[in-house]
């Protein structure tokens, strides 16, 4: 469920160096701010701050969020490829739909944190080789999610995360249902134009892509920019202790 606006505002929620209590709290009262969308991120480690504070795993924290929430749709930004067999991510993508009433973004990138790698145990290789695990694994994700009973009662759309011009731009209009990558502006413009370049290409109508662009609680004010460079949903990065004001001054942009 979307609000009527055209351009859509979401929030991704660090679960780093904070509790399960801030996590929930933060993504339900982003829900009743009106926020079109709430994410997470797939990794096993902080991102910033002390390398070894507390963190928590992706797709358990979507369950949890799809049964919190009533509104926003949700979502990993993005998952990664690597961690888990792309029959079973269909799987739990389609059982967390259910959880959410039809609400979930299956969000995929390549991967790129070594460390995740490293300590849990999976092959880190070369950027190349996990881009091509990718694009093997995308049909097979469909493939499943088209076998799996029940099937999943929301759209499902899948999002990928990346913009690589010569393989992530051109799996995205082959596969995608929508995209994120970052700013400021000119930076999403270039990579929005290579990824219709690569619609026209794969004889994909480039309307059919949602373009999600994140920024940081800092760069909220690239909003204006951002959606005339092309930008559909704009979503900040927020973490501990979960201030919400960024994600208010982004939902005042989009619907004053």
């Amino acid at each position: 469920m979307t609000s009527g606006h055209s351009i859509r505002v979401g929030v991704q929620l660090h679960p780093q160096h904070c509790s399960i209590e801030q996590l929930r709290s933060a993504w339900k009262a982003a829900d009743e701010m009106g926020a079109d969308s709430i994410w997470t991120w797939d990794h096993f480690f902080p991102l910033y701050g002390p390398a070894d504070g507390e963190h928590f795993e992706g797709w358990s924290l979507l369950a949890a969020m799809a049964c919190d929430t009533t509104s926003a749709k949700l979502g990993l930004m993005v998952g990664c490829n690597s961690y888990r067999n792309p029959e079973l991510v269909a799987d739990m993508a389609r059982t967390v739909d259910h959880l959410s009433g039809g609400r979930l973004y299956l969000g995929l990138g390549a991967g790129w944190f070594e460390r995740d790698y490293d300590e849990y145990g999976y092959e880190f290789g070369t950027a190349g080789h996990r881009l091509a695990d990718l694009a093997q694994a995308l049909p097979r994700i469909k493939a499943r999610l088209g076998k799996l009973n029940p099937a999943p009662i929301g759209e499902l759309p899948i999002l990928i995360g990346g913009s690589g011009e010569k393989k992530t731009l051109r799996y995205t209009a082959q596969h995608a249902d929508a995209w994120n990558t970052f700013g400021p502006p000119d930076h999403f413009a270039h990579k929005n134009r290579v990824l219709n370049e690569w619609c026209e290409s794969e004889g994909r109508n480039p309307a059919e892509i949602e373009r999600t662009v994140c920024v940081s609680a800092d760069e909220t004010d690239q909003f204006d920019g951002l959606v005339e460079a092309g930008a559909t949903h704009v979503i900040v990065g927020i973490g501990a202790p979960f201030d919400l004001d960024p994600l208010q001054r982004l939902l005042d942009k989009a619907r004053g």
